[in-house]
């Protein structure tokens, strides 16, 4: 995983872990307009927040949306973004959709960010468990929040930068 900068202004790109909100920007191509929406989901489908977008002008629009984030029953979802760049010729319909970790559901309902450690060797997700949360048992958590980079919890090499979520 890149180093973060001290402060970064983004959407959410994949494998992200969010808080109790989301805000959602870009840009999108239009020749009249840019309607959309977003809508946040859990692992079950269940939608746990939603919101229209709309942009105009005849270039590119700008559009953003903050929504809070309902009570996910999973700790996996999914935010997506569907735009409609309408005219009165043609319609084109753009949508994306990235994985994400709810942080509240992952961190048993406070969340406040998450650190990067860098695995040395004896490292465990147990032991990082133990060492951050006090209970081994919790190694879940940190699998969970790295799923895009550790696909079996055995198995974690030196080097290896890790998100260990904070609550």
């Amino acid at each position: 995983m890149p180093h973060l900068p001290q402060i970064s202004l983004r959407s959410p790109v994949p494998f992200d872990i969010l808080g109790a909100e989301v805000a959602v920007t870009g840009l999108a191509a239009a020749f009249e307009a840019v309607y959309g929406s977003v809508t946040v989901r859990d692992a079950t489908g269940t939608i746990v927040a939603a919101s229209n977008l709309i942009g105009g002008g005849n270039a590119f629009s700008l559009f953003h949306a903050a929504l809070g984030i309902g009570s996910p029953s999973t700790p996996e979802g999914t935010v997506t973004i569907e735009g409609t760049n309408a005219s009165g010729l043609s319609e084109n319909v753009v949508s994306v959709t990235v994985q994400v970790t709810f942080g509240t559901v992952l961190m048993g309902g406070t969340y406040s960010g998450f650190l990067v450690h860098t695995v040395v060797p004896g490292n465990t997700l147990s032991g990082l468990a133990d060492q951050y949360y006090g209970d081994p048992n919790l190694y879940g958590r940190i699998f969970t929040a790295n799923r895009d980079t550790v696909f079996d919890p055995d198995l974690i090499y030196a080097g290896q930068a890790l998100r260990i979520p904070l609550g």
